[in-house]
Order: C-alpha cells, then sequence, then structure tokens
C-alpha cells in the first residue's frame, strides 16, 4: 500500500507501508494491503504504520479522514506530530498544544481589541450625527 498523509500546508509522508493502524469514534482499526476499500473519519489519537522494513511509526493526530482505495491510502488531517514512542509523543503533543493555546489568546486578545474598536467608532459616529 501506499500511504499519504495530507496536512493543510503540505504532504507529511508519502511512502509504501505494510500496515497501518488507526483510530475512529468506534475504536481503533488495522488496515493490510488486501484490505476492502475503506473510509473513516478519524478522531484525535494515536496513528501508526508499519514500513516494508519493518519499522513501525507513530503519529498523534487531530481528527480527519482516511480513504482507502485500492493500494492508495489517503489520510488528510489538520495536525498530526511524528514520534518516536510513545513517551517522548506525548510530550511533544503536549508542547505543541502548550503553543496553540497560547496562540489562541494573541488571536483572541486580538479580535476583542477590534471589535472595541469598532463598537467605539460607531458611537463616535452616532454622537456627531
Amino acid at each position: 500500500m501506499n500511504l499519504k498523509i495530507l496536512l493543510p500546508s503540505h504532504v507529511l509522508v508519502d511512502r509504501p507501508v505494510t500496515k497501518i493502524i488507526a483510530e475512529a469514534s468506534n475504536g481503533s482499526f488495522c488496515l493490510l494491503p488486501r484490505h476492502i476499500d475503506f473510509v473513516s473519519a478519524l478522531v484525535p489519537g494515536i496513528f501508526s504504520f508499519t514500513t516494508p522494513e519493518g519499522t513501525e511509526e507513530l503519529f498523534a493526530m487531530d481528527e480527519g479522514v482516511l480513504v482507502k482505495c485500492g493500494s492508495e491510502v489517503l489520510v488528510s488531517v489538520r495536525n498530526a506530530i511524528r514520534g518516536p514512542d510513545l513517551g517522548s509523543l506525548k510530550k511533544m503533543v503536549e508542547e505543541n498544544f502548550l503553543a496553540l493555546d497560547e496562540r489562541e489568546k494573541i488571536a483572541r486578545a486580538a479580535a476583542v481589541k477590534l471589535e472595541i474598536d469598532i463598537v467605539r467608532r460607531f458611537m463616535e459616529m452616532n454622537i456627531r450625527a
């Protein structure tokens, strides 16, 4: 099978694999090369695959969609992080979410300032009219 993991900004993985394990809302599942064509909505969790050399690669993924059609498997997700093992993957996810949370706070503060400025200007226009 050939696996492509697609993020909004780039292709994270494009390589042959022999086994894929992913998580859906009803539990985890495994795809092998002769598996029937398949579509699944993925939930945030651990995604892994085995390379033809026999090594396993681990990813923490956000929600997304997996489509298996013939020998092609396409996975489209918003965020994904590769890690060498579960312990370091957990640490990387925590750090990534903390950074994301901080950026969200900054963006929300900027939006509030814009809203306040718009309201103030409308009030000034009403007073002058």
